[in-house]
């Protein structure tokens, strides 16, 4: 989402010179420095790299069938979102940096805003319906496998785009507005102190909040499967012999709800546990032995499981939060904030577009294996 910028003040724009003298109707020649010239490069590198994530993520969905599941199209959904954000709204960006001078336009500045604010927003809020997602396949494994289809997923994904355009659309109403600025600039104006509000609450702070409650939620239900899967080891192992324990795990998937490592591969907060589904199980000298090693196996995984969801959560967090502090701040007049700030806390909100494709997708063996198959394809190529 672009941030306030105003050039009008020559100490803001070093590097624009009049060629004419004349007040606003010359183009501008731009002068870039080396400074100018690294970040450019810089900012070139991180859209590509956003390209590339979020083109394998969805090339890897659409080409494995292994992956055509109605988790994966939400993730497939959020890299589309991702992706359109590295096409339409960086590359522009980029220009717009460098040359700290608007020059394409009163149409494009519009639609290049309201692409900005509706693909972020969106990007956002997919995060959070994916969070919602996990959340009932754990807490309500069997009732919401019946409700899990592709029709599902894509009702979830259409009413994510409409919550988007609403809060990206009011804009348009006042924006255009004559002789409130030049051909200079492009920005998000802050002059409307209930759309402030509006607009970054439902497009971050309340999705940051369910967020939160959710993975947090989905933290305490997968710490508590752990320890009843322990448990049921450590009880089938005592009064099983060692060739039944293999009996017993099968009996772990039908007799319970259901077991951490049945639920969907997408989800990088218990693919962990997938890994884990054939260890073997010890022969245990003495009951305080079996419970020293269940609490061992249990805390691992609790482990490996806040370590995942603090890297997701804290991502998103680092990424958006100064983004929205600033804006909701700004909008209500109690700072100021310079170009460059804004462009780096615009920039840093960016990233997360990047980074996402990485963390939904890294943790997950089939992902990896499609990943590696396409590599393989292009090195036929």
């Amino acid at each position: 989402m672009e941030m306030e910028r105003d050039l009008g003040d020559s100490s803001t724009a070093p590097n624009i010179t009049n060629s004419t003298g004349a007040p606003d109707s010359a183009l501008p020649v731009v002068v870039f420095t080396d400074r100018m010239v690294v970040l450019v490069v810089i900012l070139a590198l991180l859209t590509l790299l956003t390209v590339l994530a979020n083109s394998a993520v969805i090339t890897a969905i659409c080409t494995t069938k292994k992956l055509h599941l109605p988790a994966n199209y939400l993730i497939c959904s959020l890299a589309f979102t991702d992706f359109l954000v590295a096409i339409l709204v960086m590359p522009i960006s980029i220009l717009y940096i460098a040359t700290e001078y608007w020059s394409l336009g009163q149409v494009v500045c519009e639609a290049w805003l309201s692409v900005d604010m509706t693909c972020c927003t969106c990007s956002i809020l997919h995060l959070c319906v994916i969070a919602l997602d996990r959340y009932w396949a754990i807490t309500k494994a069997i009732e919401y496998a019946r409700k899990r289809s592709a029709r599902r997923a894509a009702v979830m994904v259409g009413i994510i785009w409409v919550i988007s355009v609403f809060i990206s659309i009011p804009p348009l109403f006042w924006r255009h507005r004559p002789g409130s600025h030049g051909p200079k600039q492009c920005i998000i104006e802050h002059d409307h102190v209930g759309y402030t509000i509006y607009s970054t609450f439902g497009a971050f702070y309340i999705p940051m909040t369910l967020i939160l409650i959710l993975y947090y939620r989905i933290y305490n239900a997968a710490k508590t499967l752990y320890q009843k899967r322990g448990s049921s080891r450590h009880l089938s192992n005592r009064s099983q012999t060692k060739t039944d324990s293999q009996n017993s795990l099968n009996h772990c998937r039908t007799a319970h709800t259901f077991c951490v490592s049945d639920l969907s591969t997408s989800d990088p907060t218990l693919e962990f546990d997938r890994l884990n589904a054939t260890i073997r199980i010890p022969s245990f000298e003495t009951d305080m032995d079996g419970a020293d090693e269940r609490s061992q196996i249990c805390t691992s995984r609790e482990r490996k499981a806040a370590r995942i969801l603090g890297l997701i959560l804290g991502a998103f967090i680092l990424c958006w939060l100064p983004f929205f502090l600033k804006e909701l701040l700004v909008g209500l007049q109690v700072i100021t904030a310079s170009p460059q700030v804004s462009d780096f806390l615009t920039w840093l909100g960016y990233i997360n577009s990047l980074i996402n494709p990485l963390l939904y997708t890294s943790f997950n063996e089939d992902f990896k294996l499609a990943f590696k198959k396409l590599l393989r394809r292009k090195e036929h190529a």
